[in-house]
């Protein structure tokens, strides 16, 4: 299987089923099954699904944190085995460390791995990416001088500099208001337009799938399940003042997405994975 343009593309899952152990109940809970799906290089990845449905655990195990049970996945025609430069991750709740500043947690990766990039191009890196994301002036500044926006700013900025292959966005903007979330969202678009970064994002909102979104890969309750992979023709930036709901397939887009993702909450079990 290829890409439009022939090339292989960058992830390749067949038939994974990965879960985890509760210690407590001495059972294992399977949170996907039988998952095969692909990820092209440069493609913007949307997963949506009830909570619970295996979506985390997914982009866990492209990350390399968490081992298939059955299955295979790779990355760029190798197995993935444990973690690696080439793919980060932005969390929904910043975790980024309160006693460094701006600047100091967005040089961290160059800190913990070793990445073959001198102190000088580091520093350089950290400034445009802390620029490229709206912080510019702030980068001597703690956390807990910062709104929440301004600190998931810098969780995108720490994933980015490293310049990963593979962006992993685990609800980055779920905890944010309305109108902060939707400034970043508009960053985070320019910011894939320029860099043709591969992204594989989480969300619950359907408006930001569409926003953000090349394909949309809607999972089912768990044990999680593709239950469809629904394609975005739009043309970018889509998300200028008025453009995204203008579109005319909006709309049926919106409708569709809607109806299979009610469909599974409906039926969502509680407990997430």
């Amino acid at each position: 299987m290829s890409s439009g343009d022939g090339k292989p593309p960058l992830i390749v899952a067949e038939n994974l089923t990965c879960g985890y152990e509760l210690e407590r109940e001495r059972k294992l809970l399977t949170a996907l099954t039988g998952i095969s799906l692909t990820v092209d290089e440069g493609e913007f990845l949307v997963l949506v699904g009830p909570s619970g449905c295996g979506k985390t655990t997914f982009i866990n195990v492209v990350a390399g944190i968490i081992k298939p049970w059955e299955g295979t996945i790779t990355f760029d025609g190798k197995p993935i085995v444990g973690t690696g430069s080439d793919r980060a991750m932005v969390f929904q709740d910043y975790a980024i460390l309160p006693w460094r500043t701006v600047e100091q947690n967005v040089l961290l990766p160059f800190e913990l791995r070793d990445l073959n990039v001198s102190k000088e191009e580091a520093k350089q890196r950290a400034h445009k990416i802390i620029d490229d994301v709206g912080l510019a002036g702030f980068e001597n500044s703690f956390p807990h001088e910062l709104s929440g926006g301004m600190k998931q700013r810098v969780g995108i900025a720490r994933a980015m500099v490293t310049q990963p292959r593979v962006l992993l966005a685990d609800e980055p903007f779920g905890a944010l208001d309305a109108m902060t979330r939707e400034v970043l969202q508009r960053q985070l678009e320019t910011l894939v337009m320029e860099s043709k970064q591969t992204v594989i994002f989480i969300t619950h909102s359907i408006d930001e799938a569409i926003a953000l979104g090349d394909r949309i890969a809607v999972i089912s309750n768990r044990p999680g399940r593709i239950r469809e992979i629904v394609s975005v023709d739009m043309d970018r930036p889509r998300l200028a003042e008025g453009e995204l709901t203008g579109h005319p397939d909006y709309g049926k887009l919106r409708e569709h997405l809607w109806d299979l993702v009610k469909d599974e909450a409906l039926g969502a079990k509680v407990d997430a994975a």
